[in-house]
């Protein structure tokens, strides 16, 4: 691995934890990320003790943290359809769950990288080199996820929302809040989901269905039409080409900012 594929990769891993610090850290957004010092005593003053409920707090939080990041990005529609593939092709556990989830990562960097490039370029840099502060740094990090989480989200799921949290129409993007935007964010990509695995079952369910139509004629009742179609599947999922069709088309879902 040459230098500058170390530093693309070291870079886009600061980007990731970027994004999930940042999100964690939104509930301490105006009042400031709490710094750590370690002593023991006793005081009856809030003041002293409102530093360490904030770390009890911000802990609580990044402990769920990589769900929540995982859920404001692509990777829950790839999930999803990658498994559909694999239910229909009828293989059981072939591909491995390792193997599906891998690959879902790998793909969400991809799709997310022009996001994560914003996050890099406008929040992360500035300010480790102290050009802005960490209310900005928030800011800039937010509108590029959030632009990105708008543009794959329904309107009647986003109003959905709205409705249930008592929140007016927004007259502008940037006044939708994170929490009404993340839900109506993965109800939207749990249905576009569905939507593809859907088309994806169409042509191996026409293969079950004349398999079985095949054995039935021939008085083969006994015999399980998934064991003669599985071959069948197979084979027209390599001649044409079935994964780099899917991935393909998956990316191709997107609205890419």
């Amino acid at each position: 691995m040459n230098l500058k594929s170390k530093k693309s990769l070291i870079w886009t891993a600061a980007s990731i934890v970027a994004v999930l610090v940042i999100l964690t850290s939104s509930a301490f957004a105006d009042t400031g990320i709490p710094t750590v010092n370690i002593a023991l005593g006793e005081t009856d003053e809030p003041d002293a003790i409102m530093p360490a409920l904030k770390i009890v707090g911000l802990l609580t939080i990044l402990a769920v943290a990589p769900a929540i990041l995982l859920m404001t990005t692509s990777f829950t529609r790839i999930l999803i359809v990658l498994s559909f593939v694999r239910q229909a092709l009828g293989t059981q556990t072939m591909p491995p769950n390792q193997v599906l989830v891998g690959l879902s990562l790998f793909l969400t960097l991809f799709t997310m990288s022009p996001v994560l490039d914003h996050i890099h370029t406008n929040a992360l840099n500035p300010y480790i080199e102290k050009k802005i502060s960490q209310t900005d740094a928030f800011e800039n990090a937010v509108q590029p996820l959030r632009k990105f989480m708008l543009s794959q989200t329904r309107e009647d799921d986003l109003g959905i929302f709205m409705n249930i949290a008592g929140l007016a129409k927004p007259n502008e993007a940037k006044d939708v809040p994170m929490k009404t935007l993340m839900p109506a964010f993965l109800v939207s990509e749990l249905k576009t989901a569905f939507q593809i695995g859907f088309l994806i079952y169409i042509p191996f369910l026409i293969i079950d269905m004349v398999v079985s139509s095949v054995l039935m004629a021939m008085g083969m009742l006994m015999l399980p039409p998934t064991v003669i179609s599985l071959p069948f599947k197979l084979v027209l999922f390599v001649l044409v080409d079935g994964w780099s069709l899917i991935v393909q088309q998956i990316v191709k879902s997107f609205n890419i900012v």
